[in-house]
């Protein structure tokens, strides 16, 4: 697996990011010769997407105006 510095990654990131995504490949960044982080093309465009329908729960009215005095803030 290549790998590359931190401060080549930042100085040419767009261009990695595009060789990445084309050629289906994963690369290993490096600070000081250690590895902190790895890049990797995403396998479909499917997995770039996530459904968000139905992640969210609302625990009480979110339309309603609340009191003044209900605020945490104000106590």
């Amino acid at each position: 697996m290549e790998s590359i510095s931190v401060s080549q990654f930042k100085a040419q990131c767009l261009g990695i990011l595009e060789n990445l995504h084309k050629q289906k490949k994963r690369i290993v960044i490096t600070k000081r010769g250690i590895p902190i982080a790895e890049v990797r093309a995403l396998e479909s465009e499917e997995a770039a997407t996530v459904p968000l329908k139905d992640t969210l729960v609302f625990m009480k009215d979110i339309i309603s105006p609340i009191a003044e005095n209900d605020w945490e803030a104000t106590q």
